[in-house]
């Protein structure tokens, strides 16, 4: 399998908020980047949401190592937590529900194709690919303010 290197991370203007995400994909030194926002959001589902995004545009089966600041993200899938959570019915230990069922449920999946390796990163530390994310999510979440302003200012 090819190995794909994955910087993902997600922003949000409060919480919940507008938000955004995204990912540096690099393989073979060949790197994409893709990005994206939505309105009404948390911190939370933005870095899930950027893990997700960057392994659906996977053209086949990837060993993927997912570098990512968010502790939430790294682990919840990281330690196991994820499946323990759904094999108790979506509910924490604690008995709680979980939060973002969906979007863990669809990083299960997406992790039935590849093969992920997690790894954490400290945020704003200089990590070139992880400031590089940083900004493009954070860039997606303000424009989702920018157009909201000219809606009100029109």
């Amino acid at each position: 399998m090819k190995i794909v290197t994955i910087y993902t991370d997600g922003s949000s203007k409060g919480n919940p908020g507008p938000g955004g995400w995204a990912a540096v994909l690099d393989f073979n030194g060949i790197k994409k980047e893709i990005y994206g926002s939505e309105e009404e959001t948390t911190n939370n589902r933005m870095e899930l949401t950027a893990v997700i995004k960057a392994l659906e545009i996977l053209k086949e089966p990837c060993n993927a190592i997912i570098y990512s600041d968010s502790k939430y993200f790294c682990d919840s899938l990281g330690k196991g937590w994820v499946q323990k959570w759904k094999d108790n019915g979506w509910k924490k230990s604690d008995g709680k529900p979980t939060l973002n069922t969906k979007l863990w449920a669809r990083i299960i999946f997406l992790a039935k194709i590849h093969k992920i390796r997690v790894v954490w990163v400290k945020g704003h530390a200089g990590n070139e690919n992880n400031e590089r994310c940083d900004f493009l999510a954070t860039s997606a979440a303000e424009s989702v303010i920018k157009k909201s302003n000219k809606k009100f200012s029109q």
